[in-house]
C-alpha cells in the first residue's frame, strides 16, 4: 500500500519546516510484510541540505531564543512534547511499522511509550545541572561550570527508532544543545511524523531537525566541521567509518553503540522457566534485531537436553503463530527489515546448517515477504561464524559447559561486549560471574534490557560513551573551569 501524500510528509525537517531537498535522490519504503510499496518520494539531504541545516543550529544554539531559555523552559517544552507524542501515538507507530516491519504493538506499547519516559527523565535534569566549586587552599578559588557542548547530530539504525530520539535527543536538549537527527534509510517514516511536534511543543526553529538519506548523508554530519558531538548506533564497520570522520574533521566528541554477540549464562541452578522465558522471548521479540539480544547461549550440561527442549517448544510456538499484518494489534512477531537483511540472515543459516546441529527453523516463513523461522543452532563448531559474528536476526547458537570458570572464558572470548545475561538461584554466583563478564551491561535472571536511571553501552568493539542516566546526560556538557586569584 503506498501512503497518500497527507499520511507522511517525504521531505526534510529543517530550521521549523518541511522543505525540500536540494537534489533529485529519493528513497523508496518497501513493506517487508508483503513487499508492497510503502512510500516513494522520501527526499535525501545532499551536502547542501546538511549545511543549511547545521547553520540553522549553529544560529539557535548562539543567537536564537535557545540560548536564553532557562533549564525550566527547556524542561517545559520536552514535558509538552512528551504529552503530544501521547497524543498521537496511533499515527507514529503505523508510520514506524509500515517500512520495517515491526509490530505496531510493540512500538506502540513499548518503543513510544519508553520514549516519553526518556524524555521526562532528562527533562527533570534540565533545571538541575550542577557546578562544583573548590576551596582556594593555593590561593586560588576553582569553579567549574557544565556548558552545552553546542550543535550535535545522531545517527541511528532501523531496529528502534524511536528509542534512539529519546537516548539521543532528550539529553541534548536538558543540556542547551541543538540536534540533528538522521533515521535509517529503511525506516525515516516514524521521526518525520514526530518532526513537527518540536515546534507545537515550543522549540525554537533550528534546535531540532531531521535529515533522511543513506551512509552519505552520514557521513556529511559525521565529517561536518561545526558539530561538535554525534552520537552513533549501528554496525562496527558504520561506528568506525562516523569516529574516523570525526577525527579527520574537528575532531568533535563521538558516542559509539555498535551491537553485540551477547551471551547468556543458565546455570543447572537456574530457575529454569524463567530461564527458557527469558532466553526465549528476550531474543525473539523485535525477530531477532536487538542489539542486546542473547544469540550466544551457554547451558550447563546437566540441564541442557531439557533445556533445549523446552527452548524448541517455545520458538515453534513462535514460529506457528507468524505470519499475521505487523498493523493487527495481536501480532508480536514479524518480519526482518528488508530483502537485504533476510539474504544476511539466510545466509548465516546456510553456514550453521554446515557448522552445526539444527535444532529447529532454519527456513523462510511462508511464501511471500522477509520472515524467517525462529531458528536454534546447537553446538557450533569452534571459529563458526554463526557464534562469532553478530547475525541480527532470529537465528541462535547453544554450547554446553562444565564449571562455571568455563562458562566465563567462552562468554568472553568475543569482540563485542554490549550486554550479557546470568541464570541461577545463587545471588553470589550471578554477582561473582556479572563482575567477571566483559560486557557494558549485566541482567540476573532476565533478559537484558537498558534502565532510563543507568548508562547504557558496550566495551571492546560494542562502541565507546554511554547513553541513558546522567552519564548520557553529560555527553552533552562541556565542563570550564574558572579560577579566581584570590590574594588580589
Amino acid at each position: 500500500m503506498v501512503l497518500s501524500s497527507d499520511e507522511y510528509n517525504g521531505k526534510l525537517y529543517i530550521n521549523g519546516a518541511f522543505i525540500p531537498s536540494t537534489g533529485s535522490d529519493r528513497l523508496a519504503l518497501t513493506n517487508p510484510w508483503d513487499e508492497t510499496v510503502v512510500a516513494e518520494d522520501v527526499h535525501v539531504a545532499n551536502s547542501a541540505d546538511i549545511d543549511a541545516a547545521v547553520a540553522a543550529s549553529v544560529a539557535a544554539v548562539k543567537k536564537g531564543p535557545w540560548k536564553g531559555f532557562t533549564g525550566a523552559q527547556r524542561a517545559a517544552c520536552m514535558l509538552k512534547f512528551a504529552d503530544l507524542v501521547e497524543q498521537n501515538v496511533d499515527k507514529l507507530a503505523r508510520l514506524e511499522s509500515l517500512p520495517t516491519g515491526r509490530p505496531f504493538s510493540m512500538i506502540k506499547h513499548f518503543d513510544l511509550p519508553h520514549m516519553v519516559s526518556v524524555y521526562r527523565y532528562y527533562a527533570g535534569w534540565a533545571d538541575k545541572i550542577p557546578g562544583k566549586t573548590f576551596s582556594e587552599d593555593n590561593g586560588m578559588y576553582k569553579i567549574v561550570r557544565y556548558e552545552p557542548v553546542g550543535v550535535c547530530a545522531g545517527i541511528a539504525s532501523w531496529n528502534a527508532t524511536f528509542l534512539y530520539v529519546g537516548w539521543k535527543i532528550a539529553p541534548a536538549l536538558a543540556a542547551g544543545c541543538s540536534f540533528i537527527f538522521k533515521a535509517s534509510e529503511k525506516s525515516p517514516l516514524g521521526v518525520l511524523g514526530l518532526a513537527p511536534l518540536y515546534k507545537e511543543a515550543g522549540f525554537p526553529d533550528g534546535v531540532v531537525q531531521f535529515v533522511t538519506g543513506e551512509r552519505n548523508t552520514g557521513a556529511l554530519l559525521a565529517s561536518h566541521m561545526d558539530i561538535s558531538k554525534i552520537s552513533f548506533t549501528g554496525s562496527v564497520g558504520g561506528g568506525k567509518a562516523v569516529q574516523q570522520a570525526a577525527l579527520k574533521s574537528n575532531m568533535k566528541r563521538v558516542t559509539l553503540e555498535l551491537g553485540g554477540k551477547s551471551p547468556a549464562i543458565v546455570f543447572s541452578d537456574a530457575p529454569i522457566e524463567a530461564a527458557v522465558g527469558g532466553v526465549g522471548q528476550g531474543f525473539l521479540i523485535n525477530s531477532g534485531q536487538i542489539c542486546v539480544a542473547a544469540s550466544r547461549v551457554l547451558v550447563q550440561e546437566d540441564i541442557a537436553p531439557k533445556f533445549e527442549a523446552a527452548l524448541k517448544q517455545q520458538f515453534e510456538a513462535v514460529s506457528a503463530g507468524m505470519g499475521a499484518n505487523p498493523l493487527e494489534p495481536a501480532t508480536t512477531h514479524g518480519p526482518v527489515v528488508d530483502q537485504a537483511q533476510y539474504d544476511r540472515v539466510m545466509s548465516y543459516i546456510d553456514i550453521g546448517k554446515g557448522d552445526a546441529q539444527l535444532l529447529t527453523g532454519g527456513s523462510r516463513k511462508g511464501q511471500k515477504g522477509c520472515l524467517i523461522e525462529p531458528t536454534i543452532f546447537v553446538n557450533p563448531k569452534s571459529g563458526s561464524r554463526i557464534w562469532d559474528e553478530e547475525i541480527f536476526g532470529p537465528v541462535m547458537s547453544i554450547k554446553t559447559f562444565k564449571t562455571e570458570e568455563e562458562a566465563i572464558a567462552l562468554a568472553n572470548e568475543s569482540t563485542y561486549g554490549l550486554a550479557s545475561a546470568i541464570y541461577t538461584t545463587s545471588l553470589t554466583r550471578g554477582l561473582r560471574v556479572a563482575s567477571a563478564l566483559e560486557t557494558g551491561g549485566v541482567s540476573i535472571n532476565s533478559p537484558f534490557i537498558p534502565e532510563i536511571q543507568s548508562p547504557f553501552g558496550g566495551v571492546k568493539q560494542s562502541g565507546s560513551g554511554r547513553e541513558l542516566g546522567e552519564e548520557g546526560l553529560k555527553a552533552y556538557l562541556e565542563p570550564k573551569q574558572i579560577n579566581i586569584n584570590m590574594k588580589v
